[in-house]
């Protein structure tokens, strides 16, 4: 009797909030309809449910997709849930539509998105610093393509422009947060790149030295001094 009279408080206080049952299905309905990415508080202010509830149903739904390997699956970056179809049907996706290829990074922001995905939030001076090279082109074309977006200013000479990565850059690669990144033993790579450098150091000195020898050596020849002279 007492559960029943909850049950009836619960609708009349707030008879539009969906039961539990309905939550996983409005979810779908809404990222189906989207199909685009969408924000997690936009989601629960839309169906009047708290943050708990939302992930409750966010976890309903991407359990169902992956226990039947269903051919949409949810995807979770950051602040945003969106529905996408599962890579292992990709396949017989691109044989129906033949899709244009996306046009892949080059090495030189590939190399740009590494150092800020690890050292944000970092200013354009260090990303150079790092790489060895400028890479103002680099920044803007991630900039641009939304990967990557300015997060403040340091509090340095000029106060220059920090970056960070986006959600975009999340989804891009497929990860829900910072945290999936593989991890990297920064000091043994600094350490490896410093015995590389010396490396090619040493063996461009002895170069110079074996050509400078070889030029010295021709020269003798050619001004007829004899050897040991």
């Amino acid at each position: 009797m007492q559960t029943q009279k909850t049950e009836q408080t619960t609708l009349l206080t707030d008879p539009n909030k969906p039961s539990p049952a309905e939550r996983v299905g409005i979810v779908e309905a809404i990222l189906f309809v989207t199909g685009d990415a969408v924000e997690k508080k936009e989601l629960a202010r839309a169906m009047g449910l708290t943050d708990g509830e939302l992930e409750e149903t966010l976890d309903a739904l991407e359990s169902g997709y992956d226990f039947d390997r269903r051919g949409l699956r949810l995807l979770r970056f950051g602040a945003h849930v969106q529905l996408a179809t599962r890579p292992d049907y990709a396949l017989y996706v691109e044989k129906l539509l033949q899709p244009v290829q996306k046009q892949s990074l080059s090495q030189a922001v590939m190399e740009t998105l590494a150092v800020i995905a690890y050292r944000q939030p970092v200013t354009k001076g260090e990303i150079e610093q790092i790489r060895g090279v400028k890479c103002d082109y680099s920044v803007q074309s991630l900039v641009s393509k939304g990967l990557v977006e300015e997060v403040g200013r340091k509090e340095a000479l000029g106060r220059p422009i920090l970056y960070g990565t986006t959600d975009a850059f999340l989804r891009h690669f497929c990860i829900s947060s910072l945290a999936d990144l593989p991890e990297i033993d920064f000091s043994a790579l600094a350490a490896k790149l410093e015995e590389a450098g010396k490396g090619a150091q040493e063996k461009e000195t002895a170069d110079l030295n074996a050509s400078a020898q070889d030029g010295l050596s021709g020269s003798s020849e050619g001004m007829g001094i004899p050897d040991g002279e």
